[in-house]
């Protein structure tokens, strides 16, 4: 079964991605902002999200489908999509690469599949739960690094400015004591290049289901371990995914300066 949901998701995730990158050279338009002025959603967002719950509801009609942009639908049969027409709105209004799709199923066990595809670098990474993770169809594992020192991290900051300031805050807090920060301004590529090894480490906070669901999977499937800043279960509100070797350093850095810098 979930070799063909996983079909499923990648298909859709591809045309979805393909169709808004054909949109965007043809010009672009924003249709309104969302929680602040900087958090911003194109027209592109809803007709990827809207052809994709219509994939899903035509070829699932029974599973319940949560979308970022407002789509749903409840179901009956115990699978549930979580759907991210563009993560990564900003990179692709200003013509980055840095942008995805990303479609992820759960049941009641959690995670059953994710696709997350990368329309500009046409790449699609992909995984079922307990069969491993690829991209483009290769098998794919995350680095083996066991010194924190040498760790190339990645984050992302809040659309509230005030949040933002106390994040950059904690950030100096241990810069110093790892390789260097990347922001690739999409949640699911950052935890999608862990899994590939472009990447140490990615942590942020004040996520959403549609961010983490599907590149949560991959990671994990990659060997990557993934919870909270405290070493807890991973949350949608605190988001900690690293190579093994890493985690409990990065976790014990985070928590330290969470402690130094509270949020208001």
């Amino acid at each position: 079964m979930t070799a063909d949901l996983l079909t499923l998701a990648q298909s859709l995730a591809r045309r979805a991605g393909t169709q808004a990158r054909i949109g965007r050279s043809q010009g672009m338009q924003v249709v309104g902002t969302k929680l602040t002025n900087t958090d911003m959603v194109t027209k592109f967002d809803r007709e990827a999200e809207a052809m994709i719950i219509a994939g899903l509801r035509a070829a699932r009609p029974d599973d319940s489908i949560v979308g970022e942009e407002g789509g749903g639908h409840r179901g009956t049969s115990g699978v549930e999509w979580h759907v991210d027409p563009i993560d990564g709105t900003t990179s692709f209004m200003y013509g980055l690469p840095t942008w995805c799709v990303s479609i992820g199923a759960q049941d009641s066990d959690g995670a059953l599949v994710g696709a997350v595809f990368l329309p500009d670098l046409d790449e699609m990474f992909a995984a079922r739960r307990g069969h491993g993770a690829t991209l483009n169809d290769a098998p794919l594992h995350c680095s083996g690094l066991s010194d924190v020192s040498k760790a190339l991290v990645a984050t992302g900051f809040s659309y509230t400015p005030a949040q933002r300031t106390v994040q950059s805050r904690r950030l100096t807090e241990f810069i110093h004591r790892i390789r260097d920060v990347r922001r690739m301004g999409a949640a699911a590529i950052d935890i999608c290049f862990v899994a590939c090894g472009r990447l140490d480490a990615y942590f942020e906070e004040n996520l959403h289901s549609w961010d983490i669901l599907a590149a949560e999977l991959i990671a994990r499937e990659a060997g990557a371990r993934g919870g909270d800043f405290s070493g807890g279960p991973l949350r949608p509100p605190e988001v900690l995914v690293a190579t093994p070797g890493v985690f409990d350093a990065l976790s014990a850095m985070l928590v330290d300066a969470a402690r130094k810098h509270p949020h208001a």
